[in-house]
């Protein structure tokens, strides 16, 4: 049997600690890899988009103020038509914004107003 001195221990012990921080330092180098990926502002709003697409009243909310503009758009176009008279680009943004905010507040107690119907 041969005896362990505390150089060889001292030697293995560094070894290990080596490998431990050769395995640290490549965690470290994923996870900056990983962080700097996040940050990029590409991701960012990818991320945020998602997040926000993915709640049931956001979705309701933006089908419902599409639905709003999109009609207020209409309005515009058919009540003030192609104009280059500034008083009635005037009128016409206001019409739109007014129809536009109407049809999104309405949307949401129509739908409601559906359900209860069915139920």
């Amino acid at each position: 049997m041969k005896k362990i001195t505390e150089r060889e221990t001292l030697r293995e012990t560094i070894i290990l600690l080596q490998a431990r921080q050769a395995a640290e330092l490549q965690l470290l180098k994923t996870q900056l890899h990983s962080t700097y990926e996040s940050l990029k502002p590409i991701n960012l709003i990818k991320n945020t988009f998602q997040e926000i697409t993915s709640s049931p009243d956001v979705k309701n909310s933006l089908v419902n103020n599409a639905i709003g503009l999109a009609t207020g758009y209409l309005s515009k176009k058919v009540l003030i038509g192609a104009t280059h008279n500034p008083f009635k680009k005037i009128v016409g943004a206001l019409v739109e914004f007014s129809v536009a905010s109407f049809v999104a507040k309405r949307a949401d107690k129509h739908k409601s107003n559906e359900a209860e119907q069915t139920v």
